[in-house]
């Protein structure tokens, strides 16, 4: 059978607003700050467009024992030098070099007990290969501020990188 693309669409725009309306509200709950450049654009049908276009990297991994990545804003996925296709259900661990895993695995613990880091900076390794340090990246817990005990994920903004 067939899929319908058009309801895939719907999943897929039902998905992105949820997924950006969490991004943006723990974030704020976290921080105290807003996630988008123009906080005016918040609450509003543009705010999705405005994560997606934001100049900082923006990605996200949902919880689990082997989180993957469930969204990534255009500029992550630049930096990354990934297509969605790629990037979206690719193990997050594999944003990072093999002999940093764990030291990466051991940060994302940190954030998970005390909801957000901020000035965070590490090496990344792009889809060819490359690598980069991020810098003034803030990794924060991804939840319904209603249940702000219940991690559905971790997020980062970078706000600052180089190669390497």
């Amino acid at each position: 059978m067939q899929a319908n693309p058009f309801l895939e669409d719907y999943r897929q725009a039902a998905f992105l607003t949820r997924h950006s309306h969490l991004l943006m509200t723990s974030y704020q709950h976290w921080t105290g700050k807003s996630l988008l450049s123009d906080n005016r654009l918040a609450d509003t049908e543009d705010a999705v467009q405005a994560l997606m276009n934001e100049p900082f990297a923006i990605a996200s991994h949902q919880a689990g024992d082997d989180p993957m990545f469930n969204y990534a804003n255009h500029q992550a996925l630049a930096l990354f030098k990934m297509l969605s296709e790629d990037m979206l259900g690719l193990p997050s661990r594999y944003s990072a070099e093999p002999m940093l895993r764990e030291a990466r695995a051991e940060f994302l613990y940190q954030v998970s007990v005390h909801g957000f880091i901020a000035n965070y900076s590490g090496v990344r390794i792009a889809k060819d290969g490359s690598r980069f340090l991020i810098e003034q990246a803030t990794v924060w817990n991804v939840v319904d501020v209603a249940l702000p005990k219940q991690v559905l994920g971790q997020a980062v903004i970078i706000k600052a990188w180089h190669a390497i």
